[in-house]
């Protein structure tokens, strides 16, 4: 029996979700419960401030062998992965080519899922029990990309559908990457006409004061090449090497780009700027430290010589913060 395997570009609003990856962490404890204290609800973590924890946990019950329920987060690879199951009627296990934080968004991530191909009622040779379940190539990824949409929520789609290689990895098979970081740039309150950013606040970083775009230019330069990016990598990144190639970095002001997202509403001093950077491959939180980086050099509080020297000291100290994961998008994953 034939065994497809499927490709999915999904896009998804990472708002209300505790990012790409499933997490089935213990279901909290009431404080009174024994043994248990009010510290414990901590459990659930790695979830946006915007998003009520209890609301998006999803109760699973107890394993086996374990005398505590879990509870699935709700995450943007469970609830897909959840939507596949339902149309395939079989358990699928969908893997994804890069593990978005909680209140990252996506406009091209990339997963696929293995499933049965020829479980037609009408073939003799098939099991009554697997009659009907699957996805045959012959019944069109056309109709399986409408079929899940139909059960997925409104703030993740699948965007396209397609027959792959049995072998395709959507993690190790990647050549190069894309993410955007966009920047609400005001004065400073309280001058009187520093607003926050209210129709595009879930997709931008607010930033109080101005920033000098040829001075993050210029440091962005020092960024592009093949070098040891363990300055620009968050503790406990859980990679052998920090070597990566960044194929582009550059910061634009897009303020009157005509993205819907990117309406600064009664601001008219407003500036929104983003920093696109692409490369091969990237740390946990690099892309996060790196925009935080390029803030600093528009702040004057760095220069683009400190930023190539961080990059040389391999000191995650000698970088800029860590920026909050609401500006970042992954934008695209590119293959062979």
């Amino acid at each position: 029996m034939a065994v497809p395997r499927y490709k999915l570009t999904i896009e998804y609003d990472g708002t209300d979700f505790c990012g790409w990856q499933k997490q089935e962490p213990f279901a909290p404890m009431e404080p009174n419960e024994a043994g248990a204290s009010p510290g414990q609800k901590a459990e659930l973590c790695g979830v946006h401030a915007g998003t009520d924890v209890h609301a998006a946990a999803e109760d699973i019950g107890v394993r086996e062998g374990e005398t505590r329920s879990r509870v699935a987060l709700r995450t943007v690879q469970h609830v897909v992965e959840r939507a596949v199951r339902e149309v395939v009627r079989e358990p699928v296990v969908l893997m994804g080519a890069s593990r978005t934080d909680s209140g990252v968004h996506a406009r091209g991530q990339v997963a696929a899922f293995t499933c049965s191909g020829d479980a037609s009622s009408e073939d003799a040779d098939v099991p009554s029990e697997l009659r009907g379940v699957g996805w045959p190539i012959s019944r069109g990824a056309d109709r399986l990309l409408r079929a899940i949409n139909g059960r997925l929520p409104e703030d993740v789609q699948v965007v396209a559908a397609e027959v792959t290689t049995p072998t395709f990895n959507p993690i190790g098979d990647a050549k190069s990457k894309a993410y955007s970081y966009t920047l609400c740039v005001s004065p400073p309150p309280p001058t009187g006409l520093s607003l926050r950013p209210m129709w595009n606040r879930k997709y931008v970083q607010q930033i109080w004061g101005r920033l000098d775009v040829a001075a993050m230019n210029e440091a962005a330069k020092r960024i592009v090449g093949e070098r040891d990016f363990a300055a620009f990598a968050a503790a406990g990144h859980g990679r052998l090497s920090t070597v990566r190639t960044v194929y582009s970095c550059e910061v634009t002001d897009v303020t009157s780009g005509g993205d819907a997202r990117l309406d600064h509403g009664d601001a008219d001093d407003a500036r929104v700027l983003r920093i696109d950077i692409s490369g091969s491959g990237f740390l946990y939180n690099m892309v996060r430290i790196i925009s935080g980086t390029l803030v600093e050099v528009g702040r004057g509080k760095m220069t683009a010589e400190d930023v190539a020297a961080a990059i040389e000291s391999k000191d995650r100290r000698s970088a800029g913060p860590t920026l909050p994961g609401t500006g970042l998008c992954l934008e695209w994953i590119r293959y062979e």
